[in-house]
């Protein structure tokens, strides 16, 4: 019989991307009345904008960058050239590739649980969709994303002005960009475009670059990528605009203002949550003055005492792939199992950026620290003469690993330098199980590797707890020292 009425369903899910699949499958191990809602494309955004095409364009740039470089080894090569439509083919048809994966997921659902259009909230556990359907929902998990914002002046600059959803579709590489935007997104763009041949230059306004806050560790960064792009991470723009076919920026510098053509603009400038689009005011949920529903909790994904779940990018939470998973497969299981609701463990914070060299933040960071007052101390490695990175000519940036001052608890770490993503993953191991500098120092460290950097960051940490009270810190592990 045809459908009269509302449609009804146990867990209504917004949203088909990494934390709505993700609690999709989770629902599912507890209840079969499930409808998810996509108003766009089914899949993840890191499968299709984000994470994979990315290293795909970081790749080719690595590639082209290595060969370029290969004369410091006494290796000769005679040219390097750049085709900018064989690496854009590469990239696009990889990346449709992990798309395609992620889709051959979906359509192994039945088509009773997915229905396409946008949703709004018209009372609580009541929702409309943009045909006119009418949806009661038993619980509601939210995984809408979220989505590049920018200054609105610059819509002026009409199909100049692009994000970096955009350039994956590119078919050739551009003569020149300007990117705006020194988080994970600018840094590794500009960095990589830069490699493949394009004039490349990356504004910042904030003074950082990417996700540090260490000062001497950002100042590493820095000092490494402006030694091989142009990079401003305060850069003072007076003027953006459009000029027939290129986009005009005006730049205040040492008093001077310097006009430069590009062919694109880049905004990496941030984003937002989709959430706006919701009217979760009718559903009873308090917004904050940045849109942001208050009291939500991280471990169990549950809004206050609603019957509604957060999850993923549109949530107040790290835009991280393996973190959307985490919360969806949360939300789903909540929502479905409700009115049990469980905490559950959420992992040791994480972050790579994938430039080169990489940076890398771990646990608590130097800002977070700081702001708590928490005392604890430095420990330092300089990869300039670190063995391993320099045999490989990477011997470039810097890691500081923070310890607790008394107890000699390892809190976290920022770096930049080679391998960060693999040594990123062993500090947040030893974060996640508990462990002191002293236990992290009687682990192995094999000769010779770049992880032997670790070490000597360690052994400073240990140093530096040493000086401040060797009579009054603990014996955690009276093991013979590293």
């Amino acid at each position: 019989m045809p459908q009269t009425g509302p449609l009804k369903a146990d867990v209504v899910i917004i949203g088909a991307g990494s934390a709505g699949m993700s609690a999709y499958k989770s629902a599912r191990n507890f209840t079969d009345s499930i409808l998810v809602i996509e108003e766009a494309h089914y899949g993840t955004t890191c499968a299709r904008v984000g994470c994979m095409p990315s290293k795909l364009l970081i790749a080719a740039a690595e590639a082209a960058h290595h060969a370029h470089h290969a004369g410091r080894f006494g290796i000769r090569v005679s040219q390097v050239g750049v085709d900018g439509r064989a690496v854009m083919t590469r990239v696009r048809a990889e990346r449709d590739r992990f798309v395609g994966f992620v889709l051959e997921d979906v359509e192994g659902w039945p088509e009773a649980h997915k229905i396409k259009g946008s949703a709004r909230f018209t009372a609580p556990g009541r929702l409309l969709l943009d045909d006119g359907t009418a949806i009661e929902a038993g619980r509601v998990v939210i995984a809408t994303g979220s989505r590049a914002v920018w200054p609105s002046a610059w819509d002026a600059l009409g199909d100049r002005l692009i994000i970096n959803d955009d350039v994956f579709d590119w078919d050739d590489l551009p003569g020149s960009v300007a990117v705006f935007g020194n988080g994970v997104i600018g840094l590794e763009l500009a960095q990589a475009l830069a490699r493949l041949g394009v004039r490349v230059k990356l504004f910042g306004r904030s003074g950082r670059v990417g996700p540090l806050t260490d000062p001497a560790v950002t100042d590493a960064a820095h000092a490494a990528f402006a030694a091989e792009y142009r990079f401003t991470p305060n850069a003072q723009v007076v003027a953006v605009e459009r000029q027939g076919d290129a986009v005009v920026v005006t730049e205040q510098v040492d008093g001077h203002e310097i006009e430069e053509r590009f062919d694109y603009l880049i905004a990496a400038t941030g984003r937002r949550p989709n959430l706006d689009r919701l009217g979760l005011e009718h559903a009873g949920i308090a917004l904050d003055e940045r849109g942001t529903p208050i009291g939500w909790d991280r471990h169990t994904t549950r809004i206050g005492d609603s019957v509604i779940f957060l999850a993923g990018d549109a949530a107040p939470d790290a835009p991280l792939l393996h973190e959307a998973s985490d919360a969806g497969r949360i939300a789903g299981e909540n929502a479905a199992r409700f009115p049990f609701v469980a905490p559950r463990h959420r992992r040791t914070a994480i972050g790579v950026v994938f430039s080169d060299p990489q940076i890398a933040m771990i646990g608590q960071s130097h800002a977070q620290l700081e702001q708590a007052k928490t005392s604890f101390v430095t420990g330092t490695v300089d990869f300039t003469g670190q063995g391993r990175s320099r045999v490989a000519g990477r011997n470039v940036g810097r890691l500081n690993i923070y310890a607790h001052r008394v107890t000699g608890k390892f809190l976290g770490a920022e770096m930049v330098g080679p391998a960060a993503e693999h040594i990123a993953h062993l500090l947040a191991w030893a974060l996640e199980a508990d462990r002191s500098v002293q236990q992290m120092l009687d682990s192995p460290f094999y000769h010779p590797v770049i992880e032997e950097g670790v070490r000597t960051a360690l052994r400073a940490a240990r140093d530096a707890m040493d000086a401040t009270s060797p009579a009054h810190r603990p014996c955690l592990d009276c093991r013979p020292a590293a």
